[in-house]
């Protein structure tokens, strides 16, 4: 009895610790923490930035050449003078800077849409993590009902016996259900309380846990299979990231391509040369001015390996974006199919079996505490109403996550 007493203890003084640190919120509010908390997202914007970066390195020009040059030709004993040039170049490219920021714009494009898809997922999972922890409250709360109605029963077959209306064995069989719907309870308490923590694996901050104000509860909304497959197909975020891929497949080859263009180097060049005293062969001081140009030869376009590399490279992104149509509306159908399912399951509920449950376990109680029926009865029907509404809640958050996942697979997470 003492190692009872101090676990209750310990449970009532743990239980009491969660309710002063649990922080109530709501959906909206959540989704919207998420948005603006979440590392993993803040992460993926910095790519987009990233990609914003490149296309302005893209846009910069090749930057010109100078060079300075100094000759002394044996001034100080031939007096052949000394000379000065400077030579000013630039490397002309066709094509290459124009086909680099293409690229890099694509890239950029690309970058967003991967974005977009990061988010969907994480608006998916963020709803799902949070209707998990409304689940896991609302199981607890049907845990609490059933280990306060056998505590009732309990509590009042103790009255019983000592007046002797019921047998011994009967106030200890039920006894022995409010241990174990107790034990249920403090487990399911567990369970909600966990399931509140993992909220907080969204945000950013401490840990804590965040207790959802929301309910289970599915709203009537139906759907056309060809409606949602042809809305996928033009707002799944992936599915634009493929078709992206592929341009940008493109945009490399061409810039592969602007490679293999012939460079022009064109130089100006200006020498002054000072006064040759020698004897032999006396000269003026003059200036003179050169104009060069350089044409490599490129003998190395005969190897085609990086421009082949790169067609290919082309002809997987189209097979990878016509793999993702069929994906895309692979998991349409599954997921409409997998909510179709449990709407229908949450209709045969709806449909008086909840309310049936609660009648049965009405009377055999009531009939009990006359003596008109045995305790297992009254036992049998609250086991059975206890498992109606465990299944029943379960059946609604299958629901629920059934609904996001349609969502999350047409590309529109409310």
């Amino acid at each position: 009895m003492k190692k009872i007493l101090l676990l209750s203890l310990f449970f009532m003084a743990a239980a009491g610790i969660s309710a002063q640190n649990v922080t109530p919120v709501s959906y909206n509010e959540y989704m919207s923490r998420v948005y603006s908390e979440n590392i993993g997202y803040a992460v993926e914007k910095l790519n987009v930035d990233i990609a914003s970066s490149a296309v302005t390195s893209s846009k910069i020009f090749s930057d010109p050449s100078l060079s300075l040059e100094y000759g002394y030709n044996e001034d100080r004993t031939l007096q052949m003078g000394q000379g000065v040039t400077g030579e000013l170049g630039k490397t002309i490219s066709f094509g290459k800077r124009k086909a680099g920021i293409e690229l890099a714009s694509s890239e950029k494009i690309l970058s967003e849409a991967l974005l977009n898809d990061y988010l969907r997922n994480l608006k998916a999972e963020a709803s799902i993590v949070y209707y998990t922890a409304v689940y896991r409250k609302e199981l607890r709360n049907i845990e609490n009902d059933a280990f306060q109605n056998i505590s009732r029963l309990s509590k009042g077959d103790s009255l019983r016996l000592s007046i002797g209306d019921i047998s011994e064995v009967d106030a200890l069989q039920s006894r022995l259900e409010a241990g174990i719907a107790k034990n249920s309870f403090r487990q399911a308490g567990i369970d909600a309380f966990n399931a509140e923590i993992d909220l907080s694996s969204m945000l950013s901050g401490e840990v804590k846990a965040y207790e959802p104000a929301e309910n289970l509860a599915i709203p009537e909304e139906r759907f056309l299979l060809d409606a949602l497959i042809e809305s996928a197909l033009l707002n799944r975020a992936d599915l634009t990231a493929a078709l992206q891929n592929v341009d940008v497949a493109n945009k490399s080859l061409k810039v592969v391509r602007r490679e293999r263009n012939t460079d022009v180097d064109l130089t100006l060049g200006v020498n002054y040369n000072t006064r040759v005293r020698n004897e032999e062969a006396p000269a003026p001081p003059y200036t003179g001015v050169t104009v060069g140009l350089s044409i490599p030869l490129k003998f190395s376009n005969f190897n085609k390996g990086a421009l082949t590399a790169e067609s290919i490279k082309v002809e997987q992104a189209e097979k990878l974006h016509a793999q993702a149509r069929i994906k895309v509306q692979s998991e349409v159908v599954k997921a409409y199919n997998a909510y179709m399912n449990t709407l229908s399951q949450i209709q045969e509920y709806d449909q008086g079996l909840l309310i049936d449950a609660k009648v049965v376990i009405d009377s055999k109680t009531a009939a009990y505490s006359k003596g008109n029926c045995s305790l297992l009865e009254v036992l049998n029907a609250q086991r059975t109403y206890d498992d109606i509404r465990r299944s029943y809640t379960e059946t609604l958050y299958n629901g629920i996550v059934a609904l996001i996942e349609l969502r999350r697979s047409v590309g529109d997470i409310q």
